[in-house]
């Protein structure tokens, strides 16, 4: 028995000691590891799939000369044939695959900016530098073709569509509350600095079945996956201060943003159309933390925001001036995981919390609501081959609403509890260089509403040149009513749109063209039978409409030296029978014709950077009560010039102006009528207008890196 013992033991030992240990590292031809490559002996079951780090290490039985093949996407694969025993510390150079850079890409409906876009119109720099934007993604966002400028709201209207159809997501995890705090016709912004993010994905239509309660588009932001260096950034601005710090360890990073923004030196400085009693403040921060594992990535981002402001606003229907006070908290917390797996297989799941709490009171009226919302989601995807790549996955939404209205002793407590669940997949497949689609379909299941749906998402492409292709998307989408319906009834319908989309791009040597037409039907629209949504409005899902139009884009930054530039125009038919419309009419949010010229020019000689943007609308309509014919008011077309001046005092520290509107066209967004005719029998009016014709913005930006060499040029 020993004997036996003793001879299991040493053909164990012996097939061990057989054994051969093979490494590596791969990376790119900019010597930038490569994470998720496929390396594995042809003909065998060992392999393995490359680090965070590129590095990659497994054992084998194999002997003599074998085949070593290291794979990814957009890279030619390689192979290596030499004896086992010299596998060991190998370093592996991948070559973009020419065919795969070269070939169809789906892009209809959709801009994309950020490094890993393969036709990417925009870049993270230009969210930021944009004359007029004042650092403000959404600001940014409104020179594209497709979306509408809406000085009074300061949200993101997309093709017809109002602020609340386009979703925004951080890290695929939605935000529920994407905006700063407003009230009665002030501007407001979205809550995150683009400073953490390495680009964008903006969405006009036809998106992906991976996303859903949006009838209109998708804001889609990624943050940094690594930080490069250690480095301190400090902002001294005419508006307030910030601080940021990035630490970078071994296999993580951290970075902080912080900045307190009071806005009464400029609103002191310039002629306000307000009667402020306190300027708007706010105190903010946000972090992001990564953590890099042998085959995945761990995220976290934190942003937190308090603001307030209040003003005495002149309205039409009282004599004396209504006041108005606000204050908001806001908290968001998001959390993904990414991880690669072996055969090419990768697993997603992540999670966010966002909470909300305003407390307003214009005159003798205190409205307090709190907002909690969660999502939950998980994806599990697999490239079969370059040809064929497919994903599945499931999401929940839960959002608990209360909102408590009081006016002088009649108290009214309004609020809902919702949860959806949605399932979602879709394919790409590549049949060539020439021709590619995406399929995709969503199930979606509201509790609250006690409805389902099913959504179908096409695209195709088609390469009709070297560098020039054609598009086309349809896909059906819905959306829960928004928050102002749902808290006073949740015996609502879903909402629901389709949409229809035809692409032309063309992209070469700096310069890249997009033409884009389009064709949105509405469906079950909310309407209700008061001027304004209240607890016994009678609301209905009877409302329909439909949105058509043209976008064109160009962007050249090859014509003029050390010059980028773009234009962008819009054209749009669009008509809604919705809210307390009548009969069906075009939206007051909505001008038929839309343009934006951006350009950047850099002049050495000044160590500058220079910025100019003009924005140009159609007018709006409006409702005017002295005319028979709902909303046949027109205002006036819409001007506003921006321009702005980065000055390199050294090499870290970079002096910034900014203005917009610096013609001071007097822009009116519409009018504000009285309730009740004045003697004569006409209805008198006031026209809404910016709180003031200018914003200026001065800033001293200081950098403090290990390498001393870098600044924030790229985020002004």
């Amino acid at each position: 028995m020993k004997l036996v013992v003793l001879f299991i033991l040493l053909l164990t030992v012996t097939r061990f000691s057989a054994q051969t240990t093979i490494s590596g590292v791969v990376y790119d031809g900019k010597r930038t590891p490569i994470s998720g490559a496929n390396v594995f002996l042809q003909g065998t079951y060992d392999g393995t799939i490359s680090e965070a780090d590129g590095h990659f290490l497994f054992t084998t039985d194999s002997k003599g000369f074998q085949t070593l093949q290291i794979s990814y996407v957009s890279y030619e694969t390689k192979h290596l044939t030499v004896d086992v025993q010299q596998m060991q510390n190998l370093s592996i150079q991948l070559r973009e695959d020419v065919a795969t850079l070269g070939a169809v890409t789906l892009s209809a409906g959709t801009f994309e900016a950020g490094d890993k876009a393969r036709t990417s119109v925009l870049k993270p720099l230009d969210i930021v530098t944009t004359a007029g934007a004042a650092g403000d993604i959404v600001a940014a966002l409104q020179t594209l073709p497709g979306t509408q400028t809406v000085g009074e709201s300061g949200r993101l209207f997309v093709r017809g569509g109002e602020a609340g159809e386009t979703q925004t997501f951080i890290d695929g995890i939605r935000v529920a509350q994407p905006y700063g705090a407003s009230a009665q016709n002030i501007p407001t912004r979205g809550r995150f600095s683009p400073f953490l993010f390495s680009g964008m994905s903006f969405s006009t239509g036809g998106y992906s079945a991976e996303y859903g309660e949006a009838l209109s588009g998708v804001l889609l932001m990624d943050t940094k996956n690594e930080v490069e260096q250690n480095q301190t950034e400090i902002s001294l601005m005419s508006v307030g201060v910030g601080l940021g710090h990035s630490f970078k360890g071994k296999n993580s990073s951290l970075s902080i943003n912080t900045a307190y923004i009071n806005l009464e030196p400029y609103q002191l400085a310039v002629p306000q159309r307000l009667d402020w009693n306190r300027a708007f403040q706010s105190l903010s921060g946000e972090t992001v933390y990564r953590k890099h594992f042998d085959k995945g990535l761990f995220k976290a981002y934190a942003a937190y925001d308090s603001s307030s402001f209040d003003f005495n606003r002149e309205t039409i229907n009282q004599e004396t001036t209504e006041r108005i006070e606000l204050n908001n908290q806001n908290l968001y917390v998001n959390t993904s995981y990414k991880s690669y797996w072996n055969n090419n297989w990768q697993y997603f799941s992540g999670m966010s919390y966002g909470f909300s709490s305003n407390s307003i009171s214009p005159d003798f009226i205190n409205i307090k609501n709190k907002e909690h919302a969660l999502h939950l989601k998980s994806k599990l995807s697999r490239r079969f081959s370059n040809r064929f790549k497919i994903f599945a996955g499931g999401e929940l939404f839960y959002t608990q609403f209360d909102e408590q209205f009081q006016e002088q002793g009649f108290k009214l407590n309004s609020g809902y509890t919702s949860t959806i669940v949605g399932l979602f997949s879709e394919a790409s497949i590549f049949f060539s260089k020439r021709f590619a689609t995406q399929i995709g379909i969503r199930f979606q299941h509201d509790a609250l509403l006690n409805e389902s749906s099913v959504s179908p998402r096409l695209s195709l492409a088609y390469k009709s040149g070297e560098h020039a292709q054609f598009s086309l998307a349809y896909g059906q989408f819905s959306q829960a009513p928004n928050q102002e319906y749902l808290k006073y009834n949740t015996s609502l319908s879903l909402e629901n749109t389709a949409h229809y989309i035809l692409n032309y791009q063309y992209a070469h040597n700096h310069r890249t063209l997009r033409l884009e037409g389009y064709y949105k039907q509405y469906q079950d629209l909310v309407r209700f039978e008061s001027e304004q949504e209240l607890f016994n409005s009678g609301f209905t899902n009877e409302g329909s409409g439909y949105a058509g139009g043209l976008d064109v884009f160009w962007r050249d930054g090859k014509s003029f030296k050390n010059t980028e530039y773009w234009v962008s125009y819009s054209f749009i038919d669009t008509k809604r029978l919705y809210r307390d419309f009548p009969n069906k009419a075009t939206p007051s949010f909505v001008a038929q014709h839309t343009a934006s010229v951006v350009l950047k020019h850099w002049v050495q000689e000044w160590r500058s950077q220079l910025g100019f943007s003009h924005t140009f609308h159609s007018g709006r309509p409006f409702n005017n009560p002295n005319e028979t014919i709902f909303m046949n008011g027109e205002t006036n077309s819409y001007h506003s010039t921006g321009f702005n001046w980065a000055y390199l005092l050294s090499e870290q520290k970079i002096l910034y102006f900014s203005v917009s509107n610096i013609m001071g066209t007097k822009n009116i967004f519409g009018y504000e009528y009285a309730n009740t005719p004045g003697e004569d029998g006409f209805y008198n009016r006031k026209a809404i207008t910016p709180t003031a014709d200018r914003f200026f913005f001065i800033g001293f930006f200081w950098t403090i890196s290990e390498d001393k060499k870098s600044n924030q040029l790229d985020k002004l």
